[in-house]
């Protein structure tokens, strides 16, 4: 029988090779050679490739969106139209905090997210619940208050920008510096450099027809 250990030795394998090759191009052999695990224990803890896939994508997510819902509930405990710049920080701070440079498990995180926004496959975005839609209507009922103007569909697509922006400027701390550019700041700068100016891009007037 598996070893209570098993099941987050094949996360966090899955963790990583999913953020290095999508969900496509890992195979559930390559998660349990990394793992040291037989290729029953997928099935025994999991079930299938795609609910490791959303299982992964929990683990990392989750104290993201805790820690976004706990900023929004405390803003709004304050004022019922919180500054646009408010929303941003309460929205993307979390992501920075859960992708902090210079730290193996931030690196993996961005990594994932990034995977999570772009992946063609539709696996990767089938481990949403209740819980996550919940917390996107609500950051989007919150901006909609304060930013009237914008149609439902570009406040969609600014909030998210925020999630795009963050976890690729996360992603780009974690890499090489590319020769003869500036190495990506890491840490307070680029947070308040995110969160000034993705408040301009929110606070941005309406895109014309």
């Amino acid at each position: 029988m598996a070893t209570p250990d098993t099941r987050t030795q094949i996360l966090d394998a899955a963790e990583r090779l999913f953020a290095e090759h999508g969900y496509r191009g890992t195979s559930v052999r390559a998660i349990t050679d990394l793992a040291g695990a037989n290729l029953a224990a997928v099935g025994y803890h999991f079930g299938s490739k795609a609910e490791l896939m959303a299982a992964v994508a929990r683990r990392v997510v989750e104290p993201i969106n805790a820690a976004q819902c706990a900023g929004l509930d405390e803003l709004l405990a304050r004022t019922p139209d919180p500054p646009v710049g408010a929303l941003v920080e309460a929205f993307a701070g979390p992501l920075f905090d859960g992708m902090p440079a210079g730290d193996q498990g931030g690196a993996r995180t961005s990594r994932l997210i990034v995977t999570i926004l772009s992946d063609p496959a539709e696996e990767v975005r089938g481990w949403t619940g209740p819980a996550e839609a919940s917390l996107h209507e609500r950051y989007l009922g919150a901006f909609a208050r304060v930013l009237p103007g914008l149609s439902p569909e570009e406040l969609h697509f600014r909030l998210r920008g925020i999630l795009a922006v963050t976890a690729v400027d996360r992603l780009e701390a974690h890499q090489r510096p590319t020769p003869g550019c500036a190495s990506p700041m890491a840490g307070e700068a680029a947070r308040r450099w995110a969160i000034t100016f993705l408040t301009a891009a929110m606070s941005a007037p309406p895109t014309s027809p």
